[in-house]
């Protein structure tokens, strides 16, 4: 009898390594649908990647946004050709789950381009919300 309850206590350990790979794995793969959409000058489908909701918070170092909207506007107005967008790369630093359905990413950015090369740093928040991770918070800079 110990020893079944040693495999059940054993299995529920690995079960949640594995649910942990797989969150982080599914993250990465929406890091690399950013990276995809924003590399073919689309930032409809780059967004789709963010909380569709009033509430998304984007702080960057023009300050503080609220909203997928105004979000997306203001992607448009900093990037309104596909020179200016130039080619986006990520580095992931640290992918660490915050609880049940959250998940804290922080990375750097770069922006290969003519005008001139661009790169930072974020930390992003991510929820988990009908099955799928999305960017709830952004602080890019």
């Amino acid at each position: 009898m110990k020893k079944y309850y040693f495999l059940v206590l054993l299995n529920l350990i690995l079960l949640s390594g594995q649910a942990q790979q797989t969150d982080e794995q599914q993250i990465r793969a929406v890091m690399e649908q950013q990276i995809t959409a924003w590399n073919q000058g689309n930032l409809e489908v780059f967004m789709d990647t963010y909380w569709k909701n009033d509430s998304l918070l984007f702080v960057g170092k023009k300050g503080t946004t609220y909203g997928w909207q105004q979000t997306l506007d203001n992607y448009r107005r900093s990037y309104p050709s596909r020179d200016e967008m130039g080619t986006l790369k990520f580095t992931l630093l640290k992918i660490q789950p915050l609880g049940t359905g959250f998940c804290n990413v922080v990375g750097k950015w770069q922006l290969t381009r003519k005008q001139g090369d661009l790169s930072g740093h974020f930390t992003l928040i991510f929820r988990k919300i009908a099955g799928s991770w999305k960017i709830i918070q952004d602080h890019s800079s």
